[in-house]
């Protein structure tokens, strides 16, 4: 899941923050995927290990809710339509709620190869 990414650098200087504001807000509303009530990380691919390990530990309330946002999303994309405008989600609702646990598990998994790695030299 974690690749390269500009958005540290963009953050940290106001005046680009300023100017790709704009930009990712147009880009978020043309991707669509709030007008059928889903969240951004409910399009994370689950095929990796981190993945699966943090949709185990999400709350049962979160996880029901997913649940329920992919079906939804699922029937609104077999009928070809979209949600009414009071049910999209809106961009302050768009909160990760799965990312943070996905980077929790990528690094316990990095210590873990780490230590899996130790070698001991006797002196």
């Amino acid at each position: 899941m974690s690749g390269p990414s500009l958005t540290s650098f963009i953050v940290k200087r106001p005046w680009l923050n300023r100017w790709f504001t704009p930009i990712a807000q147009w880009h978020n509303n043309l991707a669509g995927y709030r007008q059928l009530g889903l969240k951004y990380d409910d399009l994370l691919p689950e095929e990796s290990e981190a993945v699966q390990t943090a949709l185990k530990r999400l709350p049962a309330k979160e996880a029901y809710d997913r649940v329920f946002r992919i079906r939804r999303a699922f029937q609104c994309s077999i009928s070809h339509t979209i949600l009414p405008p009071n049910e999209h989600i809106k961009p302050e609702e768009d909160n990760a709620y799965l990312t943070p646990i996905i980077r929790a598990v990528e690094k316990e998994i990095k210590e873990r190869k780490e230590l899996d790695s130790l070698t001991v030299k006797k002196k």
